[in-house]
């Protein structure tokens, strides 16, 4: 079988709530060196100009990331596998085979439920670590772990 990139995108909500998380990243950063620097007026320059170094890489990451990362994330579960795509510059494929899942897990970080969002992660059996599926709707990630449960208890053996 020859190795075809998953079909599913992420959730369009994760392009906003991956442009949250960019100011968050680079927007407090900003704020507190605007605040030093206008505190501590002998280090203003050297405080301000930083400042605005990384306003203008965030502002540029605000724009472009977010956009460029639901372009590449993919995903899909089929009857054998759980299919990821992830990455930027670099891309990351990882294929979980189902003999190989230990457990299936949602995760809802504040900022997700605020979007509606969810994380499905499926732990392997593999020295790479777990799958992680982000930016997904709620719903369509509880039943990805319902049926993801349901087809892994079906399969016999430990996954080890």
């Amino acid at each position: 079988m020859r190795l075809r990139p998953p079909r599913n995108k992420v959730d369009p909500r994760a392009v906003s709530w991956w442009r949250v998380l960019v100011l968050l990243i680079f927007g407090v950063p900003v704020v507190a060196l605007v605040v030093l620097g206008l505190l501590i007026a002998p280090a203003r320059v050297w405080l301000l100009v930083p400042a605005g170094a990384v306003a203008l890489i965030g502002i540029v990451a605000l724009l472009g990331l977010p956009a460029w990362w639901y372009r590449v994330h993919r995903w899909e579960v089929t009857e054998t596998a759980v299919y990821t795509r992830t990455g930027a510059l670099w891309q990351q494929w990882r294929v979980a085979p189902m003999s190989r899942i230990q457990t299936v897990d949602t995760q809802r970080g504040p900022l997700e439920q605020a979007f509606g969002l969810a994380t499905l992660i499926v732990t392997t059996a593999s020295a790479k670590g777990e799958v992680k599926i982000e930016g997904l709707d709620h719903e369509v990630a509880a039943e990805l772990a319902q049926r993801l449960t349901e087809t892994t208890q079906a399969i016999p053996g430990d996954a080890t």
